[in-house]
């Protein structure tokens, strides 16, 4: 299987103070955080870069701390995404993309823009977003993902939409949000939501053996049939790339349940 074409598991970010106990062993300092979480897990996703500007010398920082094979996916700045009209977010955008992110090179992953929880589905206002999203940064052809927060979005014209400009829609477990899991890029992002502090991996073995299954059938190119979907499944013909982070939920069991899953691929 091609690295580019591969499962990806991961957390969100490496900084959060009950790791300390359920992650990180005693004798790793906090700014060797990044070092150990990346040799752990395949993947990260940068949160930070939602709520301020990070910097090319943080982005280079944290691509020289980090395995030749690591992959990061950066949450895009919420001036770009939590506002009125995402049609005029240009500026906000174009101040993302050239904060620093190429410093991560070949360790640059998908570009996650999450909406606020009140946008709903505008078409017209969609399309204008999306047509602000660079293809490339530099000769490098970047990977968008549409993180929906409203049911408006839950919807075929949504779908179809997002299949025009092969953006990425966001597959979450949690019922705070909308779950749907209709491919509309060519890789898939998962943002798993539920882990429970009553077990030791977050999620049950159980439901880690069926999540594994799961991210497996994505990555044939397949369309898993036990899950939500707007239009009717269906299977792919590629094989494609496959991001699964546990986010949020009962945080402190993230690395546990990512851990977990990396075991049973």
């Amino acid at each position: 299987m091609a690295a580019s074409n591969a499962i990806r598991v991961g957390i969100g970010g490496w900084d959060f103070a009950p790791w300390r106990e359920t992650f990180y062993p005693k004798d790793v300092p906090q700014k060797k955080a990044l070092e150990y979480a990346s040799r752990q897990v395949t993947s990260i996703e940068i949160n930070g870069t939602f709520y301020r500007t990070a910097k090319p010398e943080h982005f280079a920082a944290w691509n020289a701390q980090t395995p030749d094979d690591f992959i990061f996916s950066v949450k895009a700045s919420r001036y770009a995404t939590n506002r009125k009209v995402l049609g005029e977010a240009g500026e906000s955008i174009e101040r993302f993309i050239g904060s620093g992110l190429a410093e991560l090179g070949d360790k640059l992953g998908p570009l996650l823009w999450q909406l606020a929880p009140t946008k709903q589905f505008d078409p017209d206002d969609l399309e204008a977003f999306f047509k602000l999203l660079p293809a490339k940064l530099g000769a490098r052809k970047l990977r968008h993902v549409l993180d929906t927060r409203h049911d408006s979005f839950m919807c075929a014209d949504y779908v179809k939409l997002a299949r025009k400009y092969k953006v990425a829609t966001v597959f979450t477990d949690s019922p705070k949000f909308p779950s749907f899991a209709d491919a509309t890029g060519d890789f898939v992002y998962a943002r798993l939501m539920n882990a429970q502090s009553d077990q030791p991996t977050g999620y049950t073995k159980p439901a880690l053996k069926k999540w594994a299954a799961v991210a497996q059938q994505w990555q044939a190119g397949a369309a898993p049939p036990d899950l939500p979907y707007v239009g009717p499944a269906k299977d792919g013909a590629k094989e494609r790339a496959v991001f699964v982070y546990f986010i949020n939920g009962a945080k402190e069991r993230a690395p546990a349940a990512a851990l977990h899953l990396l075991g049973l691929l």
